[in-house]
């Protein structure tokens, strides 16, 4: 009796002495993973409610509702006001819904106020929303489906993709739990979750009616802005558009409406599948469709916006548009026709011509340019993609590497330097023997981004500019940076040394700690 009650107290303290350790252990390493292997963790942990149907199962929302909604916020957000209030007074009236003036009374400028919605997908205070509901903003509110009021910051935005992602102070929030985009099959069930028209945690229902829908709302100019009928999900003023959109939204006739920006599409087993961020309309209000952002292609954002500050993203090197009636090669219906191939580009290095009809990404086959685009969107410079092309009838195959948006390979920073490169909050690409010359250098790295709240973002080292030594020591490649960094970890300060892109010289001390 006495040996069988020493064997169970033994197996209790190892026991405890075992769950300690992995807690430790969990909580020292878990800010270094992915989103998503962080909720592998939490929902290992808190797993779903295993009642809840699939898609092709009951018509019953109610338990993929509930498993939503507490991690679906509210964001209030406030803009700087402009000194020309010629007509804003009557406009922010209208979009805003605030009261007018007084007949005679002399109103008081005032900052503009909008709102939209945000997903929380990490339980220590991240969530996704749009690029559109929080650019340019001065000030975010959170208010949590319990009714707690949180100061956002930004940690980083995407305009090509509409996306942001924005951090709160706290602890064990609810998540929604992220799910598999490619797995959406159209006409299957889903659920909008936001906070339409101010009015909060509203659940509406609808089946996928499209996949892979390139609208052209991400980069229209903004005198077309008038003519076209799809709108970002929310008012607020007019934003620049990007160059380089990336466009491939789920297309739902779920009700979604202004203040669904940046809110929850989900699944019927309560996955979220993808970011609400568009409506087609020409009232501004509902009419039938609206656009989310595959949570595939969220992912990858988001994590590169949390790891590096900025997106890294690789590009093909090609011009393209779909097939016409005139470019149909043989049996060949669908695919992609090259228009053109940026010199020194990945697709030029892999043999890629103009006329070339590509008809497969990855083994994955081609319908519109969509396709193609939102999968390239996925990876990184330095990724390989194996690309399907006919050329004179005969069927080819490439294997391309991406490069950046310059044409060049960019290799991603050491994990353990990681946090680094996201403090600094830019993201470079090597020189060319001939922009050295030009600029009378032996070294030098080109900053081709900048993250806002970054390092470089706040002491004005600007995109464009060439940083030519890091801790006195002269930098041609990311690998020099990284080693760099090893060293400024040590000393806590970080020395920057190179060119505005005014041409003149600057020297920056960055303090690490």
């Amino acid at each position: 009796m006495k040996k069988f009650g020493l064997t169970l107290l033994t197996a209790f303290v190892g026991g405890a002495i075992a769950i300690g350790g992995y807690k430790a252990i969990e909580t020292k390493y878990n800010d270094g993973l992915s989103f998503e292997d962080k909720q592998k963790v939490y929902f290992t942990n808190n797993p779903i409610n295993p009642n809840i149907t699939s898609s092709a199962g009951e018509l019953d929302f109610t338990a993929a509702a509930a498993a939503v909604t507490p991690a679906v916020v509210y964001i209030k957000t406030t803009y700087a006001a402009s000194d020309d209030n010629s007509g804003a007074e009557d406009m922010f009236e209208r979009l805003f819904g605030g009261r007018a003036p007084r007949s005679g009374q002399r109103q008081q400028q005032r900052a503009p106020q909008a709102s939209g919605s945000g997903v929380i997908i990490s339980p220590d205070g991240y969530i996704v929303t749009n690029n559109h509901v929080v650019d340019k903003a001065v000030d975010i509110k959170v208010t949590t489906n319990d009714h707690r009021i949180l100061t956002a910051k930004v940690i980083g935005k995407d305009p090509n993709t509409d996306l942001a992602l924005i951090k709160v102070s706290a602890t064990n929030l609810p998540i929604v739990k992220l799910g598999n985009s490619d797995d959406v099959k159209v006409g299957e069930w889903v659920l909008a979750v936001g906070n339409p028209f101010n009015l909060t945690s509203t659940v509406t229902a609808g089946i996928v009616s499209a996949k892979g829908r390139g609208i052209g709302i991400l980069n229209r100019q903004d005198d077309e802005e008038d003519a076209n009928p799809f709108q970002p999900s929310r008012n607020q003023p007019k934003v620049a558009k990007p160059n380089a959109a990336i466009e491939s939204f789920i297309q739902t006739d779920a009700a979604i409406n202004p203040g669904n920006s940046g809110g929850a599409l989900v699944n019927t087993k309560g996955e979220l599948i993808g970011i609400n961020s568009a409506i087609a309309s020409h009232t501004g209000s509902y009419e039938g469709y609206g656009f989310a952002v595959p949570v595939n292609l969220a992912k990858k954002v988001l994590n590169d916006i949390k790891q590096y500050g900025v997106v890294k993203r690789g590009y093909l090197g090609i011009q393209y548009n779909d097939l016409s009636g005139s470019d149909v090669d043989g049996d060949i219906h669908l695919g992609l026709k090259v228009g053109s191939v940026v010199p020194s580009s990945g697709a030029a290095a892999a043999g890629i011509q103009e006329g070339d009809i590509i008809t497969k990404v990855d083994g994955n086959l081609i319908a519109t340019s969509s396709d193609l685009t939102e999968h390239v969107g996925r990876l990184q410079p330095g990724d390989k993609v194996k690309l399907t092309a006919t050329r004179n009838g005969a069927e080819k195959t490439f294997l391309v590497t991406l490069k950046d948006n310059a044409g060049d390979a960019t290799a991603i920073a050491s994990t353990s330097n990681a946090d680094l490169f996201k403090k600094m909050g830019a993201s470079f690409k090597p020189l060319t023997a001939d922009e050295k010359s030009k600029h009378h250098i032996q070294s030098g790295l080109i900053v081709t981004d900048v993250a806002e709240g970054g390092m470089f973002d706040d002491l004005g080292v600007a995109k464009g500019s060439i940083i030519t030594a890091v801790n006195r020591t002269m930098v041609n490649s990311i690998d020099d940076i990284d080693k760099a960094l090893d060293a400024s970890k040590r000393r806590g300060l970080l020395t920057l040394s190179g060119i505005n892109p005014d041409g003149s010289l600057f020297t920056n001390n960055f303090q690490l700690r």
